[in-house]
């Protein structure tokens, strides 16, 4: 088996809000992986004494705890648990309620000798090389469906979008947003690797165009992990000044890649 995880903060003097993890445990030849991405506050506050890399790391710990060590819990399962156990951290300090309380995009995946376990919540994204070498990419596109005028500030995510019915969901405080998420199983023997990125390394599929999701994955196996945020960052750089690909709302962004081959 072949692991890899890169990740990398969109800049140098802030904290990285991603969360990334790969579990291997000693008991047999199953695993797993966890992919988080930290939603970055407005300046005008979450209503949390925490960090979002605070929040990220408790979740991701938990999932990671969790995903390993109860093979008989559903990856939904596991999320809302996790969530549930996160809250209570901080729920005598912090006010939960608030749409902007600490958050984050998800992607788990674990296996087993019989099968691949997968759920995605949010726009972080999970690719799956199927063991013909056919990419499938597991995508929860709800922010994507929504009109643009919805996204046009803060505080109108906050106020109609986020976390709402016909808007999307993150994890943030409400262990029922679990069921929101894309899931499935497939046969082990049907899955050649997994790579699990934040949007952050996404952009080279979804801002800059530089290829498609099977070619993604494709310079992953071949180059690296490492090979596709330094090509971001380099495409990045590029156009600081400019900022000609729609979308863009950051010159840079944390970047996280976990690839494992099966």
């Amino acid at each position: 088996m072949r692991t890899e995880v890169v990740s990398e903060p969109g800049h140098p003097d802030r904290p990285n809000e991603d969360f990334a993890s790969v579990g291997l445990p000693a008991f047999g030849q199953g695993g797993c992986l966890v992919v988080l991405d930290g939603v970055t506050p407005p300046r005008s506050g979450t209503g949390c004494l925490h960090s979002v890399p605070w929040f990220t790391a408790r979740l991701g710990g938990v999932l990671t705890e969790l995903t390993v060590s109860c093979r008989d819990l559903t990856l939904t399962e596991i999320l809302a648990r996790a969530i549930s156990r996160t809250s209570e951290a901080h729920a005598i300090t912090c006010e939960l309620s608030h749409p902007r309380t600490p958050q984050a995009t998800v992607v788990l995946a674990r296996w087993s000798p019989e099968a691949v376990e997968y759920l995605v919540l949010s726009d972080s994204a999970l690719l799956v090389e199927s063991s013909e070498g056919l990419v499938t990419p597991v995508l929860d596109d709800r922010l994507t469906r929504l009109p643009r005028a919805s996204l046009a500030t803060d505080a109108l995510i906050d106020a109609t979008v986020r976390n709402k019915e016909g808007g999307f969901f993150t994890a943030a405080a409400d262990p029922s947003v679990a069921r929101r998420a894309v899931t499935g199983t497939l046969p082990r023997a049907e899955v050649r690797s997994l790579a699990a990125l934040t949007d952050g390394a996404g952009r080279w599929v979804e801002k800059f165009g530089q290829g498609d999701w099977a070619q993604c994955l494709g310079l992953v196996r071949k180059e690296g992990a490492r090979a596709l945020v330094d090509r971001v960052r380099a495409l990045e750089h590029a156009d600081r000044d400019e900022r000609i690909h729609l979308g863009r709302s950051k010159t840079h962004d944390d970047a996280t890649v976990v690839f494992v081959e099966l």
